[in-house]
């Protein structure tokens, strides 16, 4: 069991090094672009809650990339089962479902965990030093969790590469603009607000924008995270099984 979740998180970790370069320039540019774009083009006199724009959007932008960094493991799965045929490998090996699914999650959490860092680095250069605590951390990786859990899922169930990129055109894209990254959800209508908390990324938001402010986060979006978390890891686990079937 241990050997076997190893074996999956370090063959990720290999390609992660291999390409380190390329995915740290990647990881850069949006996170760049948003900044200086919202940052200093739209929001430069704008404050919210006694905070700048700046402090206001950068851990927006933290849990938005986490988000999509997690989610972009389900590629690297895609990869690996439609064109490499690893999967296959993964098959015939002995190792359980369970410590398939665990090391793939590793390995989204670690790519959600790196491209976190490179926003704080960005945002250090522009003078946006904020509190990044053990708070401030733990829902990022339960952020991150939620989503790398969702990622293994449907990775299992498309039928081919094109289809994970149509989930995140549905499901990810939208969520990033309207899970209070770049805007207070408390600013929209009252329906509205209640429509877009069913949104997990929302609580991740909220909570990594209190801990970064250097406020105690309520103890929902931790219970929830983790609770979505473990239902789609349990269920990644089940999708893995009728994959190899």
């Amino acid at each position: 069991m241990i050997r076997g979740w190893f074996a999956v998180y370090y063959r990720e970790l290999l390609i992660l090094r291999r390409k380190f370069f390329r995915q740290a320039a990647s990881m850069s540019v949006a996170p760049l672009l948003y900044l200086v774009a919202f940052g200093l083009g739209m929001g430069r006199n704008v404050t919210i809650d006694g905070h700048s724009y700046m402090e206001f959007l950068v851990p927006g932008l933290v849990a938005m990339t986490s988000m999509i960094q997690a989610f972009a493991i389900g590629v690297e799965i895609n990869v690996a089962r439609f064109y490499w045929h690893i999967f296959d490998e993964f098959q015939s090996a002995p190792i359980p479902n369970l410590a398939y699914v665990l090391g793939e999650a590793l390995a989204g959490i670690t790519r959600a965990l790196l491209s976190s860092t490179i926003i704080l680095i960005i945002s250090g250069l522009f003078g946006i030093v904020l509190s990044y605590n053990v708070f401030f951390w733990s829902i990022i990786i339960l952020n991150s969790f939620v989503f790398a859990s969702v990622a293994v899922c449907s990775a299992m169930l498309v039928r081919s590469h094109g289809d994970q990129a149509l989930l995140a055109n549905f499901i990810i894209t939208p969520m990033a603009f309207l899970g209070g990254t770049f805007f207070s959800v408390e600013n929209l209508p009252f329906w509205t607000q209640k429509l877009l908390n069913l949104l997990p990324l929302t609580h991740a938001s909220h909570a990594i924008r209190d801990a970064s402010y250097g406020r105690m986060p309520d103890i929902f979006p931790y219970l929830l995270l983790s609770g979505i978390g473990i239902i789609f890891f349990i269920a990644g686990i089940y999708c893995v099984s009728k994959a190899k079937n």
